[in-house]
């Protein structure tokens, strides 16, 4: 049984990252990433935290706006709009979710398609289901694509059952593994917690995505001898002995699960450092886009 190590990946991808920062500053071009922030959620303000401190260390020209709860949706579509034409902003993010008081498809359809670098307008949805290549892909499931691949597991062919049908992480996903080419190709199928038969079908998988939301989710029932499991899921459950009173752990059942695979993410430590290691791909990918054909500037690794 492999542990797949998203913090190590996550880094090697910032360095590819921080290398095309520099390509691009000897052009005098510099990425920039905008993160709207609203109200004072602390699991949402530490995100934002990270991912504020990993663009700086990047060099990427990194903003953040954090804007009290009651903000109105007016408001913050307006921002968005300002964002929009600023040309030092090459990614918009809003930091989801919102509160209950804004419509968050509003704001995210406010974003220009060629900066929602968070794969979420409706214009980079149809491009992923149209298999365009110019749209932007939401950076969880793009992140347990390059989880997949860089530890060398194949997907081309494979069968790949994802737990959860979200437009966050499940849909995007599946649409994403049942492209042609490299690290796709796969045979996939959905599954919910609705679905009948669920353990049966988890059981056929060769790769396991477990994206439902719900702690510890998925047993040892659920997975077969030799499969590969990625845990997208993370969740707080109520420790009194931990220092915190707290413990995180994902959507499946580590310690029952983790002896029957081949290869298992943990959590924390798994999918989570590749959303924000993609985060910053798709926003320096913007930045490069935004300069037209040029000569000496790297695309992306796929």
């Amino acid at each position: 049984m492999k542990i797949i190590d998203g913090q190590a990946i996550a880094r090697a991808i910032h360095e590819q990252s921080k290398r095309r920062v520099q390509e691009l500053a000897v052009n005098g071009m510099t990425p920039g990433l905008a993160v709207v922030l609203l109200g004072d959620d602390p699991a949402s303000r530490s995100y934002v935290r990270a991912k504020d401190r990993i663009c700086r260390e990047l060099g990427l020209h990194s903003v953040k706006h954090e804007l009290p709860e009651q903000t109105t949706q007016k408001e913050l579509e307006d921002l968005v709009r300002a964002l929009n034409g600023d040309k030092a902003i090459h990614g918009i993010l809003v930091q989801s979710p919102p509160p209950a008081h804004i419509d968050e498809r509003a704001i995210t359809e406010t974003i220009d398609p060629d900066k929602d670098v968070d794969g979420f307008h409706p214009a980079n949805v149809a491009k992923l289901a149209l298999d365009d290549p110019t749209g932007f892909v939401p950076c969880t499931p793009l992140g347990c694509q390059r989880l997949l691949a860089e530890s060398g597991v194949e997907i081309q062919g494979a069968h790949v059952v994802v737990l959860g049908r979200s437009m966050i992480v499940g849909k995007p996903l599946a649409l994403l593994l049942l492209r042609k080419g490299r690290d796709a190709d796969a045979t996939v199928t959905v599954v919910h917690s609705k679905s009948r038969h669920l353990e049966e079908i988890t059981r056929s998988a060769d790769i396991l995505i477990a994206a439902i939301g719900r702690p510890e989710f998925v047993k040892a029932a659920h997975v077969r001898e030799g499969a590969v499991v990625i845990d997208v899921g993370i969740n707080r459950l109520e420790d009194p002995a931990s220092e915190r009173g707290y413990r995180l752990v994902g959507d499946v059942d580590f310690k029952a699960v983790a002896p029957k695979t081949a290869a298992i993410t943990p959590v924390p430590g798994g999918v989570g450092p590749m959303t924000i290691a993609m985060l910053v791909s798709n926003t320096i990918e913007a930045c490069v886009r935004s300069l037209g054909p040029h000569p000496g500037i790297d695309t992306p690794a796929a």
